[in-house]
């Protein structure tokens, strides 16, 4: 369920540097899936960057600030709660590291409580090196 750390043509620094941004990324989907099983609309938007865009439907909707994202977590979360969804787990797809920024694609599962498949989709997420922090920059669902 997490991202590996690829190990060619690499030298032991940048496989070090790859290795602590793998780990870093991480625990960054780990607090976003945790946010979504705890239904945590402020520990989903603590995974962003701003400005943030999230596409699908075939449209952009770029978020400039943390109400925005908010609002638009707190109905996603809303419809979530209406098909009856009380689990999500995703599995990796595939990932690249690249100095500052990455690339993420996780097939997500959502569940109801007698554990039925409620909803099952792709996403691909963007990542920016912020400081320190990992963070999503974007989302793309398909």
């Amino acid at each position: 369920m997490s991202i590996e750390c690829p190990s060619h043509d690499q030298d032991e620094a940048e496989l070090a540097a790859t290795s602590e941004a793998v780990e870093k990324i991480n625990a960054l989907f780990e607090d976003y899936l945790a946010g979504f099983n705890d239904a945590d609309e402020e520990r989903i938007a603590d995974c962003f960057a701003l400005p943030a865009t999230i596409w699908q439907h075939e449209k952009g909707h770029v978020f400039a600030d943390e109400d925005e994202l908010l609002e638009n977590i707190e109905a996603l979360l809303d419809a979530l709660d209406r098909e009856g969804v009380v689990n999500s787990e995703f599995h990796v797809v595939s990932s690249h590291v690249s100095g500052s920024a990455a690339l993420v694609t996780l097939d997500w599962v959502q569940e109801t409580s007698d554990g039925e498949s409620a909803l099952e989709f792709t996403c691909h997420y963007h990542l920016i090196l912020d400081g320190d922090d990992w963070m999503i920059a974007s989302i793309v669902n398909e």
